[in-house]
């Protein structure tokens, strides 16, 4: 369990990140012989196909090995990874092969690694590669429990390494510019904030099937429990859609966290939040039953909602209202639609790039809030590894918005009405310490 000064440095630590770029000690990655990045890739399901193509692009990455527990999966992306630099001209090795993280973390001539594992793996892999020297690029949620982000955020810290956590929205201009819009007055004091993210998460109960072979399933279920083999969880063969682990409680957290890394990351954005969090959790009165309704409260009073609707994020404001998601964008003042893009399909004549633009143009030309930018996640963290600054969703953001994510799962697990400290990262009222952490099974530890 973390304790107090384990929380004290983790918040001493985001402090100083705002205050200044954090500049790491330069020249940290080996240089290999023709001065690239060496990287590898753990966690080999379609999460990973769009993640590798795009750093397969940059000419100053080397992708060296690939780990997954599947063989199957280990074999594909191999032929992916060979085959682009046998076209290209470049990597004269061929791509290494493992079923064990460990000879890729652990490696001495790997700069870094990209994460893509389920989420009740990421944290142990990601320590391990910081540990070891590694920067890392770790899918989002950061991390499986609350316990987990506060130990990311210090392995960064003591190794003095590069994170990013990949809630790419941030690079995304919509989103930007709906939290400087939000962050700058625009829409007066935000009261209350919705969010659209889907179902919360329900204990594991798919039967058992027969297991594929070259799948080494007591490796894949790691620290959470050995439950049956179930294609659901892991799908047979090449993995070409999103498989359902993160619908349960033993490998992900439900789409609070899945989705919820995204919305609630960005409305922690807009907020003002990045490295803190809110200070209570309203959990819905029918909470066993319910998948709607639970509550978020931040020290200024702002309530933050999980709602009905399509995947998207609005700020409510005394003033007016800014809706943002994915290729949408919309802001209202005195009840009236001033700049929006619903999508194609109800919007005519325009396009959210143009609409943002407006929106930038008409109310933040003389912002006093200007925040990150970052027009593409992988990009962003390339260049960081390069410039050793902190990267746009560094450890302190990618495990303060997890920790937001798994605050509000409790209420819907637990029924929990919770006052909590997001600066010590503890409870004062309504919470169990050890929904903090989770039982890890056989020699695998946070």
């Amino acid at each position: 369990m973390p304790h107090a000064s384990s929380r004290r440095h983790f918040i001493q630590a985001a402090a100083a990140g705002v205050a200044a770029p954090f500049i790491l000690p330069s020249r940290l990655w080996s240089q290999s012989a023709n001065g690239k990045i060496r990287m590898g890739f753990i966690g080999l399901g379609k999460q990973m196909g769009g993640l590798i193509s795009k750093f397969l692009q940059y000419p100053e990455i080397e992708v060296v090995a690939v780990c997954d527990v599947y063989d199957v999966r280990r074999d594909l992306y191999k032929k992916k990874v060979d085959d682009h630099y046998a076209k290209s001209g470049g990597n004269a090795k061929p791509c290494e092969t493992t079923g064990d993280f460990r000879k890729i973390t652990e490696r001495t001539d790997i700069d870094a690694v990209c994460i893509a594992t389920p989420d009740h793996w990421h944290a142990i892999i990601t320590n391990s590669a910081l540990s070891h020297g590694k920067d890392v690029y770790c899918e989002k949620p950061l991390t499986h429990n609350i316990h987990e982000a506060v130990s990311v955020v210090e392995t960064v810290q003591k190794h003095n390494r590069v994170l990013q956590t990949g809630s790419m929205q941030r690079s995304s201009k919509e989103f930007r510019i709906a939290c400087e819009l939000v962050r700058n007055g625009v829409i007066g004091k935000v009261e209350r904030i919705t969010i659209s993210i889907g179902d919360p998460a329900k204990p594991n109960a798919y039967p058992e099937e027969p297991k594929p072979e070259g799948l080494d399933w007591d490796m894949w279920c790691g620290p959470a429990p050995l439950v049956p083999f179930n294609h659901e969880l892991c799908p047979v063969g090449e993995s070409k859609t999103f498989p359902n682990w993160r619908k349960t409680r033993e490998f992900g957290g439900g789409m609070i966290t899945d989705w919820g890394a995204h919305h609630i990351d960005i409305a922690q954005w807009g907020l003002g939040m990045d490295e803190n969090g809110p200070v209570e959790v309203k959990a819905p009165a029918d909470y066993q039953n319910a998948k709607r309704g639970c509550q978020l409260i931040y020290a200024s009073g702002a309530v933050l909602s999980h709602a009905e609707g399509s995947h998207g994020c609005t700020f409510h404001g005394t003033e007016g209202e800014v809706n943002v998601g994915r290729g949408k964008f919309a802001l209202s003042l005195g009840g009236k639609e001033v700049h929006a893009f619903h999508g194609k399909d109800q919007s005519t004549g325009t396009s959210v790039d143009r609409e943002v633009a407006l929106a930038e143009r008409d109310f933040l030309k003389d912002k006093k809030v200007s925040l990150y930018e970052s027009k593409d996640q992988i990009a962003d963290f390339v260049a960081c590894m390069k410039s050793r600054k902190q990267p746009i969703c560094h450890a302190g953001v990618g495990a303060s918005s997890a920790i937001a994510c798994h605050l509000m799962n409790f209420g819907y697990w637990y029924g929990a009405n919770i006052k909590w400290n997001p600066t010590e990262h503890k409870f004062i009222s309504g919470g169990d310490d050890k929904w903090l952490t989770r039982e890890y099974r056989g020699d695998w530890k946070v």
